[in-house]
């Protein structure tokens, strides 16, 4: 899988190591691998900084320090939403001090979330110097493996996108 998502990391990784900046990930359920895909690119100690998987409450409060007293006060924001997904960006930037940061939360299947969200459903942000970016993605599968896939792309792409 990692070979497919090679092509996406290097031309991000360029990007990142010409200008001479920095990222950080905060991802749930692509389960590691848009940190993985990044890293698999030689040289990612020159961008990379670090990510976290954060999978549960727990560890979204360890890992982004948001308790869960913080995460009330932030009004209706649930996960597998784009707010969501730029509150794993934004935090996940600030305890790296990276100058770019990707989000991710979704529902990899294969079946659909308890906040009723289907398999294959998926929110990633991008937040940077530029401003914050978001999107959602569908895939309309419950296939685990391809959802992980295509939410890992989805979150490169994003990234490429926002580099300019």
């Amino acid at each position: 899988m990692i070979e497919e998502l090679l092509p996406h990391a290097e031309r991000v990784a360029a990007v990142l190591k010409a200008r001479k900046e920095t990222i950080s990930v905060g991802e749930s359920s692509t389960a590691g691998l848009v940190s993985a895909a990044l890293l698999a690119v030689p040289g990612a100690s020159a961008y990379f900084i670090g990510g976290a998987v954060v999978y549960t409450r727990h560890s979204r409060t360890e890992l982004l320090q948001v308790s869960e007293a913080d995460f009330a006060a932030l009004h209706g924001i649930t996960p597998s939403t784009e707010p969501y997904a730029l509150l794993f960006a934004r935090k996940i930037r600030e305890r790296l001090g990276t100058t770019w940061a990707i989000g991710e939360t979704g529902t990899a299947g294969p079946t659909g979330s308890r906040y009723g969200h289907a398999a294959g459903h998926s929110c990633v942000a991008v937040v940077g110097p530029n401003g914050e970016h978001a999107l959602t993605v569908e895939t309309a599968k419950d296939d685990r493996v391809d959802n992980m896939r295509a939410f890992t792309i989805a979150a490169l792409e994003l990234l490429a996108k926002a580099l300019g």
